[in-house]
């Protein structure tokens, strides 16, 4: 991988070639998600780990992605994306190495923290090469290479469903083994069409915009709400090895740091790529949180891990499709005109799939409202911030996806995790009050106290006692899904609140450095920004 991506990069860039790598990047990205959630029963079993552990290990498969890629977007102009792409592709290896190792929940823990901050590298890279190198036609594209995100997805699970389905002679605590040792197959494919590569030099480099009006970009208030979280995933790394982060020091942490980002920025940051931030939250969360758990739960409702898994694979086989056609959509009605009927879309689909029971038809029909609904949302806000926010450069365009990792990993997971948690706590203390006794156990979480089911207690009770049990955990898993649906609701309030401050200013526009075509001109139209020398 050459080291062309920073300043003086020169020569020539085979461009099919590097987005293919950077597809293929993001594929397997996508394999550790994906087979991480069908291998996820396999640990709870054998590392005896409750609901809210489980959340934490997803959500370290996920918020650490957030430090490397601030972190990286930062330096990513300097030091290249060559090399960058270097320490992603080790990352990657090693967090192979630690988790098919591992043997307590500490250790898969470590492994799935390593893999997200790979992942973390891999997106710092990617994003802001693909929005350069295809500089017309940024939402479209950055639409298709999300599609790598479903692709993997869809092919990474069938692969581990097809491993379940052989007739191996493995255990289950070697066959989640070989299930994760998949990822190798795409890690090594990039790596190999990466290798000696050179990249474009980044559109904000290239316009002269300086490295301080991206800081500008990003702004005081974006800087305190990434930081806050990455205090907050400081604070769940430590609370895993039984350590508490004082306040005092958390809030210091935060504050201190913004001050002096302040004093050097001057500027409170663009007020809309503020909101963006936060709505980020509710986004990464309606999205990957859910998909950090549906293969799971309704893998408990139908009592089958496997069709549980294809509903998963279903909904992301939509997602890799649909991507590839997000331009002609966007030209229709525009990227903050698809997000908010994307929204409503998700909205319905968990609504309906929370009551779906398990009828076959009901859930089809239920995951496909949903499988239309979350396509769209990350790509194509990716797509309206690097249109909207050019000079922020690899920043603001890493940022966003930064901060929305950051939010389900150390919020969103958890707490679909703890809400499953208190659900079955209420309904079995409600139905099953004895029972309810001998299976439940006290734990404590960043969140809060909480009483989760104890699978070795479980394990005692009688077959019938154990059915009792598992109906009412099946009934209040699913139930969750409904809680969750609030959150895209209030993302479709927010989009349409855009659409109409954007109408109120002659519509929706893309923003483009001077010196450059309009970036998604023919789509969404573009106006001209002035740029610092």
């Amino acid at each position: 991988m050459s080291n062309a991506g920073g300043p003086g990069g020169h020569g020539e860039i085979n461009r099919p070639r590097v987005f293919l790598g950077c597809f293929i990047a993001l594929v397997a990205t996508a394999f550790g998600f994906i087979i991480r959630a069908t291998i996820i029963d396999d640990w709870r079993v054998q590392f005896n780990l409750s609901q809210t552990q489980i959340g934490y290990i997803q959500g370290a498969g996920l918020y650490p992605f957030a430090i490397s890629i601030i972190l990286f977007s930062l330096v990513v102009d300097y030091i290249g994306y060559g090399v960058s792409m270097i320490f992603a592709f080790a990352g990657h290896v090693l967090s192979l190495v630690i988790t098919l190792t591992a043997r307590d929940f500490a250790q898969l823990y470590a492994g799935q923290f390593l893999f997200a901050l790979a992942n973390g590298i891999v997106e710092a890279v990617i994003n802001p090469v693909v929005a350069t190198m295809y500089g017309r036609q940024k939402t479209h594209y950055l639409n298709v290479l999300h599609a790598g995100w479903p692709g993997g997805l869809v092919l990474g699970g069938l692969l581990a469903l097809g491993l379940g389905m052989l007739p191996l002679n493995f255990g289950d605590s070697v066959l989640w083994k070989v299930k994760m040792g998949l990822v190798a197959l795409p890690t090594l494919a990039y790596g190999v069409l990466l290798f000696g590569q050179r990249f474009p030099v980044q559109e904000r480099v290239a316009a002269g915009v300086s490295y301080l009006e991206m800081l500008r970009e990003f702004g005081i208030a974006s800087c305190f709400i990434t930081l806050a979280l990455l205090v907050l995933g400081l604070n769940q790394i430590l609370e895993v090895f039984g350590i508490l982060l004082p306040w005092s020091v958390a809030g210091a942490l935060v504050v201190v740091p913004t001050i002096l980002f302040g004093l050097l920025v001057r500027s409170f940051g663009r007020p809309m790529f503020v909101f963006l931030l936060l709505v980020m939250f509710l986004l990464a969360t309606t999205e990957l949180g859910t998909d950090s758990w549906i293969a799971d739960i309704m893998g408990s409702v139908l009592q089958s891990q496997n069709a549980g898994d294809l509903v998963l694979v279903y909904t992301s086989f939509i997602m890799f499709v649909l991507r590839f056609f997000a331009g002609p959509i966007v030209h229709v009605i525009s990227p903050l005109g698809l997000l908010a009927v994307s929204a409503a879309l998700a909205t319905i689909g968990l609504v309906t799939l929370s009551h779906a029971g398990t009828a076959a038809s009901l859930i089809f029909i239920a995951a496909t409202i949903y499988g239309f609904g979350k396509t769209f949302f990350w790509p194509t806000t990716l797509g309206v911030v690097s249109e909207q926010f050019p000079k922020g450069g690899a920043l603001t365009l890493n940022a966003i996806a930064g901060v929305g990792m950051l939010a389900v990993g150390t919020l969103g997971n958890p707490l679909i995790g703890m809400l499953q948690d208190r659900q079955i706590d209420r309904l079995l203390a409600e139905r099953y009050t004895e029972l309810h006794e001998r299976v439940m156990v006290e734990k404590h979480a960043m969140l809060g106290k909480y009483r989760a089911l104890d699978e070795a207690k479980l394990a005692t009770l009688t077959d019938e006692e154990q059915e009792l049990v598992l109906s009412v955990v099946r009934e209040a898993r699913q139930a969750t899904l409904q809680q969750i649906a609030v959150l895209p609701a209030i993302m479709f309030i927010c989009y349409v609140g855009l659409l109409v401050y954007f109408l109120s200013r002659g519509g929706y526009k893309a923003e483009v450095l001077v010196g450059h075509e309009a970036a998604d001109e023919e789509f969404t139209g573009g106006v001209e920004g002035p740029t610092e020398a």
